[in-house]
């Protein structure tokens, strides 16, 4: 038996740290015990499988541009309309109204925004949003939320860049409405599905931890399943080439998983009332056998809803994890219609990390410029009233001679402190500007970090932190950690109490301490 003397030096004692590549790491919004979760489930596209998001995104738009031509009668011109990955990224609005993209900050105001392929002025940008926030449900607006839908955004801009560059009005609106369902036709009528599973390894990439990470879940005495708005034929073809072979123990992709649920019809399937129906995994037609009553191993469903899901397999509340890359379909809703845990995968952070850190040095001189700034603001403000107290002494208590002198000695003085740090603000604001500017551009020329909006957190960013529980960029990182792992949030602080405690501790473009996360209980 180990003495409480023994067990106090081995705890300090320090151990070996396991070195997580900070890309890689899962981050915390709020504390979750991985003991207390029995069942964890995914979604399948952008989650369990990664996409080759250049290719595909390029085969999306080409579809998009040819149904449009074909079916909604654009000019055979559009074609001419070369994909730009760099002019979009996710947490964009659409502003329909306007014909605009947009970003905006947590609160709701716009930071930056495009007009076709024209930067939208201060001046357009005050005149159109000034007195607005921007708000999810207002239908003016569409927000580019999913990586399916980058494509569209781009489409839109550019359409509208080359229409108006001929003189041609464009009715803004309707142009995003046919765009939308020009894209959704061809997820809707398997187009593009289709042509994915003729050269699966083109278009996903098959990430070797994958299988071990499930297992290491599993072995932990986790139960898994799958919860996708793909139908059974893409499922089986997709999670077939991810899995299939990859450990001994698990011959084919459904001995990892205890459910398989396709065509949910996410995000429907949290509050809506839908049957699950039981499907024929024979083969790839998806037919229908026939309601279900219970879920079992071994057998695929279609459909359903969460009050059945819970009730047929006791599994409910905060004993579920979600895993998901949707912030709307997979996370929001499934938070607002019950205690699922959440789990956000967003596979660009890896890029934003990975950029971030090389370039931690003008982020952290960037940080001390500001600071820098906000002290010279203060003393400005400060002489500002001294000054304005000399200059009342002197002209409403008619003081003379000797007094006169010393009080004009000092205002004098104050003028030449005043102008002194006047330059000093200025210089600090250049050089801040300039930095901010050069490292934002290096990662996106158009609209700088995704999370980050000015010192701001996006929009995008926000909506991660306050829905999701954790969030990381891909499932094969939960290989790293323990089944058993307890996910611990950075203590959230409010302004007042960040004064001091967290120099040194800097996140992305100055923002002092770590992101704050909502609902910090376990």
């Amino acid at each position: 038996m180990v003495s409480d003397e023994q067990l106090v030096r081995m705890l300090a004692q320090p151990r070996e740290k396991r070195d997580i590549e900070r890309a890689r790491q899962i981050f915390v919004n709020r504390n979750l015990r991985l003991s207390r979760v029995d069942t964890i489930g995914f979604d399948m596209d952008y989650t369990l499988a990664i996409y080759h998001q250049r290719r595909l995104e390029q085969l999306s738009f080409d579809m998009t541009v040819a149904k449009l031509i074909n079916h909604f009668k654009y000019p055979e011109r559009i074609n001419t309309i070369k994909y730009d990955h760099q002019f979009v990224m996710r947490g964009l609005f659409v502003d329909r109204k306007h014909g605009n993209l947009i970003k905006i900050d947590r609160f709701g105001f716009v930071g930056r925004g495009y007009h076709g392929r024209r930067p939208l002025t201060e001046e357009v940008m005050q005149k159109l949003y000034r007195n607005e926030r921007i708000r999810l449900k207002n239908p003016e607006y569409a927000w580019i939320d999913t990586l399916f839908a980058l494509p569209e955004a781009c489409l839109f801009a550019d359409i509208i860049e080359l229409f108006e560059k001929e003189g041609t009005e464009v009715n803004y609106g309707k142009l995003y409405d046919d765009i939308r369902e020009a894209i959704d036709t061809v997820h809707r009528d398997n187009t593009l599905k289709a042509e994915i599973r003729q050269d699966i390894g083109r278009y996903i990439f098959k990430d070797p931890e994958l299988g071990p990470a499930l297992h290491r879940l599993r072995s932990g005495g986790k139960k898994l399943f799958v919860l996708t708005n793909s139908l059974w034929d893409y499922t089986d073809a997709v999670m077939s080439y991810l899995l299939d072979g990859v450990l001994p123990e698990y011959p084919v992709w459904r001995n990892y998983f205890d459910i398989v649920v396709t065509g949910a019809s996410k995000p429907d399937f949290f509050a809506a009332g839908k049957p699950f129906l039981e499907i024929d995994s024979t083969n790839g037609d998806n037919r229908v056998i026939g309601e279900a009553t219970t879920l079992e191993r071994g057998k695929v469903y279609q459909g359903g809803n969460l009050s059945a899901f819970e009730k047929m397999t006791g599994s409910v509340g905060d004993h579920v994890l979600y895993v998901g890359d949707h912030i709307y379909g997979d996370i929001l809703k499934s938070k607002k219609s019950t205690m699922w845990r959440t789990c956000m995968i967003v596979q660009e952070i890896e890029d934003e990390i990975s950029y971030t850190d090389t370039r931690i040095e003008e982020i952290t001189r960037l940080s001390e410029v500001e600071v820098l700034r906000a002290r010279i603001d203060d003393e400005i403000s400060t002489h500002k009233a001294l000054l304005n107290a000399v200059e009342r002494k002197l002209e409403r208590e008619h003081v003379e001679g000797e007094q006169r002198k010393m009080h004009e000695d000092e205002r004098k003085r104050l003028k030449v402190e005043l102008d002194t740090l006047r330059k000093a603000l200025k210089e600090c604001t250049d050089v801040a500007d300039t930095l901010e500017i050069d490292v934002e551009r290096g990662f996106n020329p158009y609209w700088g970090l995704m999370f980050k909006e000015g010192n701001e957190n996006s929009r995008f960013g926000e909506q991660v932190e306050q829905y999701a529980c954790l969030y990381t960029s891909r499932v094969s990182n939960f290989l790293q950690y323990s089944p058993m792992q307890y996910f611990r949030s950075p203590r959230d602080l409010m302004a007042h109490e960040r004064a001091g405690a967290l120099s040194g501790r800097l996140s992305p473009l100055g923002s002092e301490g770590p992101p704050k996360g909502t609902n910090r209980a376990e």
